[in-house]
Parts: structure tokens; sequence; C-alpha cells
């Protein structure tokens, strides 16, 4: 069974390592902020100028003046601080964000990542997506596998206006796990209850599978 949002912010929160600084992108990313372990801490950086954001507020928690690069209203962790935009991007480009999350519409074999425009239907820019991809060497890319037509996003090459090149080594969809590697994506782990063979027929680009499979796992 494909993984609903909530479960792939989940599994995402799962490679999360103490200590780190880690940006999260607007849609899924967003609710990894809610699925941080207990036995970590981590300080998760808003490119609007947070660092140290908090899970998302309680109805008696919400700060209209509080939120997150997609508008969102969020909450402050301790030791949080507030600054200018120019500084979260030299945060950003300077390399000192341990980990990136962000949503894309289509990623091929070569670490290739467009997310930002559909030829066609509204635009609203790149946003901090092309600093986000220039300036991290450890980004995970969540999307669904296919789009609502059953059309495969992780492709030999994308189709669409690229966001940056050669930056993307792992994809979690709603169906797999996956690494990109020596032009290949390499399966590393399925949804609970969705096949191997599913997964293959979805991906357009070249998938490598090396032994069993492991389902994923969620406490």
């Amino acid at each position: 069974m494909a993984l609903s949002r909530d479960q792939i912010a989940q599994r995402v929160a799962q490679e999360l390592q103490d200590g780190f600084y880690v940006n999260l992108g607007i849609g899924i990313p967003t609710l990894v902020a809610n699925f941080i372990p207990k036995d970590i801490e981590v300080m998760l950086q808003s490119e609007n100028g947070l660092l140290g954001m908090g899970a998302f507020p309680t109805e008696d928690e919400v700060d209209a003046d509080l939120i997150n690069a997609g508008k969102q209203t969020v909450t402050m962790a301790a030791g949080a601080s507030i600054f200018d935009s120019a500084e979260s991007f030299a945060m950003i480009r300077g390399g000192h964000v341990d980990l990136t999350v962000l949503g894309a519409f289509e990623v091929d074999v070569n670490g290739n990542i467009a997310s930002y425009m559909i030829p066609g239907k509204l635009i609203k820019g790149m946003g901090g997506a092309m600093d986000l991809v220039a300036g991290a060497d450890n980004i995970i890319v969540t999307m669904t596998h296919a789009s609502k037509h059953g059309e495969s996003k992780l492709l030999s090459n994308c189709t669409l206006p690229l966001t940056g090149k050669g930056c993307i080594k792992k994809v979690l969809t709603d169906l797999a796990f996956i690494e990109i590697k020596a032009g290949k994506f390499h399966l590393l782990e399925r949804a609970p209850g969705v096949s191997v063979a599913e997964i293959i027929e979805l991906t357009q680009g070249e998938l490598v599978i090396e032994g069993e499979i492991p389902e994923m796992k969620f406490s």
C-alpha cells in the first residue's frame, strides 16, 4: 500500500541524526517536523529566516507572525533564532546545512531535479530550491512515484526545466526509498505491502535490484 504524506515524512525523520541542521522545503518536507525522534536534537531551518523550527502549532499556539517558507504557521523550539533571509541563504550557500528535504516534479538517474515549473501552468518562481540543491551535499527528495495519470516521475532524463544538475542522491516516494549512483536508481526499501514488481513498473529510469528488498519499518 502506498505511503501517506505523513508516513513519507515519518520515514524521512528516521534519517535525521543528533546535532543535524536541517532545511525542510515546502509540502511534504514540512511534515518532518512532527516526527523528529525524541532521543535526538536537531535544528530545523526555514529559508525565510528561522533556525529552530518546532512542530506545527495547536490552535492555542498559533502565532500569525511566525511562519515557515510555505507561509504556514509554525512554532519555535528552545534555542531558536530569527534572522533575515540574506543570513539564511548565507547559511545554505555556505554548506552549513547537514540535510535538505525537498519536493520535486521529476528526478532522473543522473541526480537531476525538476521542481519549480510545469510549462503552461502558473509559475510562482524557483524560490530557494536552486540555492538549496547547489549548497547542500545531503539531499532527500520526497515525491509521489508516479503522476495521477500513472506516469513515472523517476526518469532516465528529466523532461521539465531543471532546478539543479547532478545533485540528488536519495529519493523517498510513496512506494520506495531509492538511492541514485553511477547513473542508475538503486532500490533500498519498499513501502509495506508494495511489491518490487509494482515499483519496477512505475520506474521509467534504470532500476537496480540487489537481493531481498526490505519493507520500511515504522514504530
